[in-house]
């Protein structure tokens, strides 16, 4: 039996590599800003990149800035992508339970309506899960 929470938690279950994730994911391509960005150091960084590439999360395609060399920038694949909803959901679970009050660093917003987005359940029948009363794990090992 495959543990796949334990197969993601060695994808992305440090530090660095969600900090990535959301830095690329609002728009920062380049090695340097990500490691201005996030603070990483530069080992640690490239360590992070190369794994979240390994793993399908990030993609590279090449730039070229005029007179330069050509060099790599950072994408988000699908996995990338998906992994949206997580960082959301961190989000809230950050401001919730250890937020000082004041304005978050980051909000994610619907680019349709501007609204805020936030991650929830939603069971496969449509209707909201409620973790209070409403959602189990089912084990099946």
């Amino acid at each position: 039996m495959t543990c796949t929470l334990s197969e993601t938690l060695a994808v992305v279950g440090e530090r660095w590599a969600l900090l990535i994730v959301r830095e690329v994911a609002l728009g920062l391509r380049r090695f340097d800003e990500l490691r201005a960005a996030t603070g990483a150091p530069r080992g640690v960084l490239s360590d992070r990149l190369q794994r979240l590439i390994a793993a399908g999360v990030l993609a590279t395609r090449d730039y070229r800035v005029p007179g330069s060399r050509a060099r790599q920038e950072y994408v988000l694949t699908d996995a990338g992508l998906d992994l949206l909803p997580v960082l959301a959901a961190f989000s809230d679970w950050g401001e919730k339970h250890l937020a000082d009050g004041g304005v978050p660093e980051v909000v994610y917003r619907h680019t349709g309506c501007g609204g805020r987005v936030t991650a929830r359940l939603v069971c496969e029948c449509g209707g909201d899960a409620d973790v209070h009363d409403r959602v189990i794990a089912q084990v099946n090992r």
